[in-house]
């Protein structure tokens, strides 16, 4: 086959490929990867009482207050700089109004104090929202059969300081609520914990891909057919999501973040370029869960599959990424062999 002679410019002078034919000049010319530091990795504390592995979340466990500490070892020897709590209680213990959300002693305040003491340096994010904790399945409080706001901000900014009186380091409301996030900024600084971040979910969509998570934190069952449309934004929306992040900047958001994730790396992109803000994004239970499923099936490889998302979201603007795989990737990243985990026990 001839070769063409053209002016400098046009082929054959310029041959993109050049940059990819080895591996040194492929990892030279790589503009996005993953490192340990950039991983977030949720953990769910559960009452004794309930069991630790949840059918449709397969590689989660559910760990108790005297687990957690030896649970996140080994997520520490490999770099992994933060956790993010979730709690599940019995639904005996779920009210109307979600008030063990800031009961002193509740099981996430008592992980969070062990963790602090065994790993000080070891970041420690708690979710902020009811829907753990009440009988309806909702992030709120229930009037005429809606989720009121300013009721429920009232509540979560309750919620906030009793974490941040358990030893927090990061507040992070999930709930949706319009001047949530100053109120808990005015609340914190009020009582001399200034100190403690919020990390808002600032673009948090009424998606399809929370199924998991609702399993294994128990609010599924609870929240039956109804949705959250009224608080959560539609999936059609964009330019919303943009005008929901900048009021939680204005209203003191320390970092953003977008959620769910591999479906919104549009949003993630636009709200990075617009704002230049710390701007995470949520890999959420039903992405993970896909992953392990298509891999339980022979239809991907796991590892690969899991490292190109990830890789996904830094592409798209992303600072840092929660993701339940976070303790994998960091395996993969350490050098450690990997293993995935697959769990069958029903939940009960």
């Amino acid at each position: 086959m001839s070769k063409s002679t053209g002016p400098i410019g046009q082929f054959p002078h310029i041959r993109l490929r050049r940059n990819r034919q080895s591996t040194w000049s492929r990892n030279i010319v790589r503009e996005n990867s993953i490192q340990v530091n950039d991983l977030i990795w949720p953990i769910f504390i559960r009452d004794g009482s309930l069991d630790a592995t949840v059918d449709t979340f397969p590689g989660v466990k559910r760990v108790t207050v005297d687990e957690v500490v030896s649970h996140v070892k080994e997520a520490v020897d490999l770099g992994i700089q933060a956790v993010m709590l979730f709690p599940v209680i019995p639904f005996e213990t779920r009210t109307e109004d979600g008030a063990e959300a800031f009961n002193a002693h509740s099981i996430v305040c008592q992980a969070i104090k062990k963790l602090k003491t065994a790993y000080p340096d070891l970041g420690v994010i708690c979710d902020v929202a009811l829907d753990p904790y009440t009988s309806h399945g909702h992030d709120g409080l229930l009037v005429d059969g809606d989720v009121a706001n300013d009721q429920t901000v009232d509540m979560l900014v309750k919620q906030s300081v009793t974490l941040a009186e358990a030893g927090v380091d990061a507040v992070s409301p999930s709930d949706m609520m319009d001047g949530r996030i100053a109120a808990i900024r005015t609340a914190l600084d009020q009582r001399g914990f200034e100190k403690v971040q919020i990390i808002s979910y600032a673009a948090k969509y009424a998606s399809s891909f929370y199924g998991p998570f609702r399993d294994a934190v128990g609010s599924k069952s609870t929240l039956g057919k109804k949705g959250k449309q009224s608080y959560q934004m539609d999936p059609a929306n964009g330019d919303e999501a943009l005008r929901e992040v900048a009021h939680d900047i204005q209203e003191g958001a320390d970092m953003l973040i977008i959620k769910p994730g591999i479906a919104y790396l549009d949003i993630v992109h636009r709200v990075k370029e617009k704002f230049q803000a710390p701007t995470l994004a949520y890999q959420v239970s039903g992405e993970y869960a896909m992953i392990k499923a298509a891999a339980s099936q022979g239809m991907v490889d796991e590892a690969k599959v899991l490292m190109e998302t990830l890789t996904s979201f830094k592409r798209a603007g992303c600072d840092a990424i929660i993701t339940y795989g976070a303790l994998e990737a960091a395996r993969l990243l350490q050098g450690v062999a990997y293993e995935p985990a697959i769990s069958t026990k029903q939940v009960g």
